[in-house]
């Protein structure tokens, strides 16, 4: 009887977590409106953004330089995050993600991505 409840418990829980992580799901925390780089270089810390805009080019170790009409900014993107689809600084993009600030050794402020648009 104890493996049986082990099982559905286990079988329950996979299932939750699988519903979780759908694309509906991952939708609903991503912010309902577009912030400018300029807006994202005011936001606290862990702020949820969502930009519209251009990669511009690689800075290396997975970090960009990211540009809207309103400025640029570093966005860290993960390589499996590009889905094997070629950007070039004319791609149009939307980033999701949040603000990272770091004050040491002096106040940097960029984008941890969680998601990528084309």
């Amino acid at each position: 009887m104890i493996s049986k409840a082990a099982l559905v418990t286990a079988l329950v829980g996979a299932t939750t977590f699988a519903v979780a992580n759908t694309a509906v799901n991952q939708a609903a925390i991503a912010p309902q409106k577009t912030t400018t780089v300029k807006q994202a270089l005011t936001l606290k810390d862990d702020s949820k953004v969502q930009l519209k805009g251009y990669v511009v080019k690689a800075v290396g170790d997975e970090k960009y330089q990211f540009r809207d009409n309103t400025g640029t900014i570093t966005v860290d993107i993960d390589n499996e995050l590009w889905q094997g689809k070629p950007v070039n600084a004319k791609t149009p993009v939307t980033i999701i993600g949040e603000v990272d600030i770091d004050y040491k050794p002096a106040k940097r402020v960029e984008i941890d991505v969680d998601a990528v648009q084309f």
